[in-house]
């Protein structure tokens, strides 16, 4: 669901990065004041696993699409939201700049989208009332699907408010909501599954992490250095091995514009604030889509179909994204690009927590 800068009027896009750095802002200012320091390590290691799983795409049967973890909600419950958003922040920074993963006009939205729905309307409109003061393993499952969904719902049809009001694409309400909502549903279930599973492992390995986001106590180090271990190892496995196997078809968004348009790859107009942030981005992301670069890529040129031409905005662009390749060469620069940006996650996040309480510490 990360959003490309062709989708994007800059008027949308600089509004949205108003509002997610704002966001963060306030986020930030909860996590100087409130936030426990024995679960800074955990933004860290959280952040790195939720980078290496979003790398993993699955296969939504029948459709020939495919989605992937969006994490926030993960995040949310054992973090809480305010780290929560800040952590995937960090990870869709990492992405966006090192990876060429979602478009940098776009990183507003897509930090808003990803983070803010399951942080704040998800998890505790839904999650935490569902879930109670006393977890139970069904109550964790219900929670975890019903709330995934919904965040998941809310963030997609984000995606084509910004999409409409932007005005750029010839990508009609009526049509895009209607491609968008079901395959998202379906995305949604997955991931409130693999939301249950983890939510699961912590809470029977260390229940106290997860009762400290619900009622404030403190955890103490020990009981958090267990569980980040565990997760370090899931994001070495998942970074460096499973993202191999991921899946090659079109994530959701991408397929729905496939229905549309015809095709998954469109131009961004080359000029003005465009043509800056993609030379920008080509500068920073050394590992693109998660492999090595292949200088004939950048030579390619994919004609848009006049039906999705727009007079005098040029052409629009949307990221493939998410395509490890098995051959070797491939999969070596995507295991490189787990492991490298896992480890950039986490200091990112880390760093962000450490910062802030340190600030904390100093008045």
């Amino acid at each position: 669901m990360h959003m490309a800068d062709a989708l994007l009027s800059p008027v949308v896009g600089g509004g949205m990065w108003a509002v997610s750095a704002g966001t963060i802002a306030y986020c930030s200012s909860k996590v100087h004041k409130e936030m426990d320091d024995s679960k800074i390590p955990l933004m860290g290691v959280l952040g790195a696993f939720i980078f290496a799983a979003q790398m993993v795409n699955f296969s939504i049967p029948v459709t020939g699409s495919s989605g992937h973890l969006g994490g926030g909600l993960i995040l949310s419950v054992l973090l809480g939201p305010y780290a929560a958003f800040l952590t995937i922040a960090s990870v869709l920074m990492v992405q966006a700049l090192f990876f060429a993963d979602g478009g940098l006009l776009a990183l507003g939205c897509n930090i808003f989208n990803l983070g803010f729905f399951p942080a704040f309307i998800a998890y505790p409109l839904l999650y935490k009332r569902i879930i109670g003061s006393h977890p139970t393993a069904a109550r964790i499952s219900a929670a975890s699907i019903i709330a995934a969904i919904v965040g998941l719902q809310l963030g997609s049809f984000a995606v084509v408010l910004e999409t409409t009001f932007s005005g750029i694409s010839s990508l009609s309400f009526p049509t895009f909501v209607a491609l968008m909502q079901p395959i998202h549903l379906a995305i949604g279930i997955v991931e409130g599954l693999v939301t249950a599973m983890v939510i699961t492992f912590v809470y029977k390995a260390r229940p106290e992490i997860l009762q400290s986001t619900l009622d404030g106590r403190v955890v103490e180090r020990h009981s958090v250095r267990n569980v980040a271990l565990a997760f370090l190892a899931a994001t070495v496995v998942t970074g460096g091995v499973v993202s191999w196997f991921a899946s090659k078809n079109p994530d959701g968004l991408e397929w729905a514009i496939k229905q549309v348009t015809g095709q998954e790859e469109l131009k961004e107009p080359d000029q003005g604030l465009y043509a800056v942030l993609k030379g920008l981005q080509q500068k920073t992301a050394f590992l693109p889509d998660y492999t090595f670069k292949n200088p004939a890529d950048s030579k390619k040129e994919t004609a848009l179909p006049e039906t999705s031409r727009q007079p005098n905005t040029g052409d629009l662009v949307i990221s493939p994204g998410h395509r490890p390749s098995v051959n070797p060469i491939h999969s070596a620069g995507t295991s490189l690009a787990g492991l490298v940006g896992g480890t950039l996650t986490l200091g990112l996040a880390c760093l962000t927590g450490f910062l802030l309480k340190r600030r904390n510490q100093t008045k």
